[in-house]
């Protein structure tokens, strides 16, 4: 019988049109203490890598480059040597096995198994494989979009959410469905009493005081 442990964790998205939205946002979150952050940007950012605040480790393809370079020699000294001895030419008496001939075609196989190697060390540490689930992207960032993927625990969702809309993001994505903002509802103004709206007093306008005045001039010439 299998049991399922259920993840308490989350995954929102934001989108955002501008990249100091973003910067501003990851210093915000990183500052309260939220670390599960991915970025997405159409254009590389040395700010947003500032930003994360990830750090660079050393590249591990040296490593391909260095063994496939010492397979490639060993391989191309082998392969000279196990044929001479196999079809010995002997010539005025010098030896089957000689290094210094030997050398142009170590160093050729060493540099290409090297090459190789190297290349394979390339795809194998550039993931290029999709490492992010399609339900966390959007086509967007590929064009004029930027966009934060946080990971938090469902008693940070809130704070996480009220953060991101903060700081300008303009969509929400909560596995791939767009969360809408809460709106809080203003309480309707009270009633006010009918003997306190007979006690107002109507305001006279400027445009009625002439007309007054006018009247009162006339009565007094008459």
């Amino acid at each position: 019988m299998e049991v399922q442990i259920m993840s308490d964790s989350r995954k929102i998205l934001a989108i955002y049109s501008y990249m100091d939205l973003l910067i501003d946002t990851i210093k915000e979150l990183r500052s309260k203490g939220f670390e599960d952050i991915r970025a997405f940007s159409p254009v590389p950012s040395h700010e947003i890598e500032d930003a994360l605040d990830r750090g660079y480790e050393p590249s591990k393809v040296k490593y391909f480059t260095l063994c496939g370079a010492i397979l490639g020699a060993c391989v191309g000294a082998a392969f000279t040597v196990l044929t001479s001895l196999d079809w010995p030419i002997v010539t005025s008496a010098k030896p089957i096995v000689s290094v210094p001939p030997y050398m142009i075609i170590i160093f050729e196989c060493m540099i290409l198994i090297g090459g190789l190697s190297t290349f394979l060390g390339l795809i194998i540490n550039s993931r290029l494989r999709k490492n992010v689930d399609p339900i966390h992207y959007d086509e967007r960032f590929s064009n004029d979009k930027f966009g934060i993927l946080v990971t938090v625990d469902s008693g940070d969702f809130e704070q996480v959410e009220h953060i991101l809309r903060d700081f300008g993001s303009e969509e929400l994505k909560l596995n791939g469905e767009v969360l809408e903002e809460k709106v809080i509802e203003e309480e309707p103004e009270e009633e006010k009493p009918a003997e306190a709206a007979a006690d107002e007093k109507p305001v006279e306008t400027e445009e009625e005081k002439p007309a007054e005045a006018a009247a009162d001039k006339k009565e007094s010439d008459s």
